[in-house]
């Protein structure tokens, strides 16, 4: 799949930490969530020599990050993938050189031009779903002064292939803002796409699945379950998750007994099938 319609110059969470559900009954722990397609890989330490392996002298870690940088670019030169990933991401943030997105867009740019059809489930293919991930996040917003300009559509079509074909979390759940916020919105397939990245522990989505079966204003209402979804939230919810926390407490306070003892069962089915 081409990612641009030329050649022009050019982001994402972690594993999901162990949870601690609650619904005011029970206190359940929930075993670490797999990976969302937010975590960068670890390619912090690459020179021309050493290909993939570990650190080196010339490491960003020991403080020489100008030959960290030197090390990181000739090997994505190489056509080493998690190299031009690593070096995308220190563009796309401003990490040990001047950010430049327009750059970054380029790395990511010849990482899922090059390797749209990885096997998905490898490491690889985890990579190659945060490129188009990051692409997809700067079709949305544009570049400013470059010939990328915001472009939802083809936003959406970077979101919807990390999506439908390595089933990236990530991608899957911001398909689902997509779908939610767009114009016209799509509510049902926002809750199916935020389904699908739920079930696979991305906090967000169980979020944001939540709250639409818990308000049942947009799609049929199932307060128990979107309580449930919630809750599951709530817990793995970090400091850039603020948000959670308020949803859940507003349904909690909202539900009925019945609907809590409900989500309880609810809870404890999800969990089972997690550990089974």
């Amino acid at each position: 799949m081409r990612t641009s319609r030329q050649v022009v110059p050019a982001p994402t969470g972690s594993l999901m930490v162990a949870a601690v559900c609650a619904l005011g009954l029970a206190v359940v722990a929930l075993p670490a969530f797999s990976f969302d397609g937010t975590t960068s890989p670890s390619t912090a330490s690459l020179t021309p020599g050493d290909g993939m392996r570990g650190p080196s002298a010339a490491t960003a870690e020991s403080g020489d990050k100008a030959k960290a940088f030197t090390a990181l670019q000739y090997a994505a030169d190489q056509g080493h993938i998690a190299a031009q990933w690593k070096v995308g991401h220190m563009y796309a943030i401003g990490d040990g050189v001047p950010r430049d997105d327009q750059r970054a867009f380029v790395y990511f740019s010849q990482i899922a031009n090059t390797h749209p059809d990885e096997p998905p489930g490898t490491a690889r293919a985890h990579i190659v779903a945060n490129a188009f991930v990051a692409l997809g996040h700067y079709y949305l917003t544009g570049i400013p002064n470059s010939t990328i300009a915001a472009d939802t559509s083809r936003a959406r079509e970077m979101f919807a292939y990390a999506a439908s074909y390595f089933g990236d979390a990530d991608a899957q759940y911001q398909l689902g803002r997509l779908y939610l916020e767009g114009t016209p919105s799509d509510p049902h397939q926002a809750a199916r796409w935020f389904q699908l990245a739920a079930t696979k522990g991305d906090c967000r989505a169980e979020a944001d699945l939540g709250d639409l079966l818990f308000q049942g204003q947009k799609v049929p209402r199932q307060a128990a379950r979107g309580l449930m979804w919630l809750t599951l939230s709530k817990d793995c919810a970090g400091p850039e998750e603020a948000w959670v926390k308020p949803l859940y407490d507003s349904a909690f306070r909202r539900a009925s007994d019945d609907e809590r003892a409900m989500a309880l069962v609810y809870l404890e089915g999800w969990l089972k099938g997690r550990r089974d």
